[in-house]
């Protein structure tokens, strides 16, 4: 039994890895879930944000910042905060983002750093490490498709249709035809939130500097794009696929380490379990999409003539649109929560179906659960996971804008008693098991991230590899 001396040189010696994660709910939940699993192969992982969300994800998950976290397989998993100076101030969306910056510049790791791990919404991560002289990775957050898309933009290497033409379409390497309706909506010019689209254009300004570059997808869900973009030119960095990076299963190694930014409904587990085998619909538009008053008023009275149970998450920011009439009428039908456990519900034996604006994580969670989908996409990249959720995996169905409480019935009916129904059921089952083995032991994605580790343990050790083994 090693002595606690011992035990605190041996972790002295482990790679510490640094993980800047973007403060936002989309952004945190992919990036501590690669924490854990490289925390699993044997490292220390410092998972470092904004103070904003240091209480919530210290509730989220128990963990105080700047301890010495929690255990994660064979590694650890703990936090810090960047010192922005933020809370409590609401400020422009420029103005913010330019004081993290100046605020991740000065973070202080605690301990040497073997690589730094950081996201297309940061894209400054790489340089700090390239100026202190770390390796540096950067994590995708969106699919393989969406990277060569905006890729292509940013090079210049395709025409894109206008914006008002609907009906023109366009070849980009191993993806289908697209038409407008497909791009990310950030590369539009009527879009509201430019920025957004500007942030990830500069990442690829400088993702060269990155020694990896990880995205949350895996082989088989995106073969062909993974597979054409080495013949691209200029050439992109490989992309080295890590994911899914969901609970798999609906269960959670690590329950403590949590990205959680919304306090999270449990009781609704409870009244899935009350509820009929495939009978549900669960409805969840993510943490940013708002929708408005009629559109909310349109999708209550779907969820009410489909004569099926619900459970849908309205967030506190969106409850005043519901009527008390409904509320009343939904009765025990109906369960309306600010926010749910969504890899717990999506693998319930009750869920039917999931209605969901596409962002990638819900499209990942929904392929790992082997759950039919009605696709309602909004805005950025949700347009494109819509289209290769419904025309490529086969999974659902659209339900197109503006919405209708018809709609909302008929593409329900669709995906649950439609004469396609058996086929969109069987095709999810069948990504399902694609996604698990991607994670399991031995799978393509689990492999990555051993290598990953395997590397960074090489060069702490002082190896002097010209590539890595990924």
């Amino acid at each position: 039994r090693k002595s606690s001396q011992q035990a605190a040189m041996a972790e002295e010696a482990t790679p510490h890895i640094l993980v800047v994660c973007y403060p936002g709910q989309g952004n945190i939940d992919p990036m501590l879930r690669l924490a854990k699993r490289i925390a699993a192969k044997g490292l220390l992982v410092t998972c470092c944000s904004s103070s904003i969300v240091r209480d919530k994800l210290a509730a989220a998950s128990g963990v105080s910042a700047g301890g010495d976290g929690v255990p994660a397989g064979r590694g650890r998993v703990r936090f810090d905060f960047l010192d922005d100076h933020l809370d409590g101030i609401k400020l422009d969306l420029d103005d913010y983002l330019r004081q993290l910056e100046t605020g991740g510049r000065h973070a202080e790791a605690g301990r040497p750093v073997a690589c730094l791990i950081g996201n297309p919404f940061l894209p400054w991560v790489t340089d700090v490490a390239a100026e202190a002289g770390i390796p540096s990775a950067v994590l995708w957050v969106q699919s393989c498709a969406v990277f060569s898309i905006y890729y292509h933009f940013v090079h210049g290497l395709a025409e894109f249709p206008r914006e008002d033409d609907y009906d023109a379409r366009f070849a980009l390497p191993g993806l289908p035809d697209l038409s407008v309706a497909d791009v990310p909506s950030f590369l539009l010019p009527s879009h509201p939130y430019k920025i957004f689209g500007d942030i990830i254009q500069d990442q690829f300004r400088n993702m060269a500097r990155a020694s990896w570059v990880f995205v949350n997808s895996f082989a088989d869900l995106e073969r062909d794009v993974f597979a054409a973009l080495p013949s691209v030119r200029p050439c992109p960095p490989q992309l080295i696929s890590v994911g899914p990076l969901v609970e798999i299963g609906g269960q959670d190694d690590d329950a403590a380490v949590r990205g959680d930014l919304i306090e999270a409904a449990d009781d609704c587990v409870a009244w899935l379990d009350a509820q009929a085998p495939r009978s549900v619909v669960y409805a969840s538009l993510g943490s940013v999409v708002m929708l408005s008053a009629e559109a909310v008023a349109e999708m209550a009275h779907g969820f009410a003539s489909t004569s099926r149970p619900f459970l849908w998450v309205v967030r506190p920011d969106t409850r005043p649109l519901l009527s008390e009439g409904f509320l009343d009428a939904a009765g025990s039908r109906g369960m309306i929560v600010p926010w749910s456990p969504q890899d717990r519900v999506l693998a319930h034996a009750a869920v039917a179906c999931f209605l969901t604006h596409c962002g990638w994580n819900s499209t990942l969670e929904t392929v790992a659960a082997g759950v039919p989908v009605v696709a309602f996409p909004q805005w950025g990249d949700q347009c494109t996971d819509a289209k290769f959720l419904v025309d490529e995996l086969r999974m659902g169905v659209h339900l197109r804008a503006p919405l209708r409480r018809e709609g909302v019935r008929e593409a329900v009916d669709a995906v649950t008693t439609g004469p396609e129904a058996d086929a969109v059921l069987a095709n999810a089952k069948s990504w399902s098991r694609a996604a698990q083995a991607a994670v399991a032991p031995g799978g393509s994605s689990d492999l990555h991230v051993q290598a990953f580790v395997d590397e960074v343990w090489r060069r702490a050790c002082g190896g002097q590899a010209e590539a890595s083994a990924i």
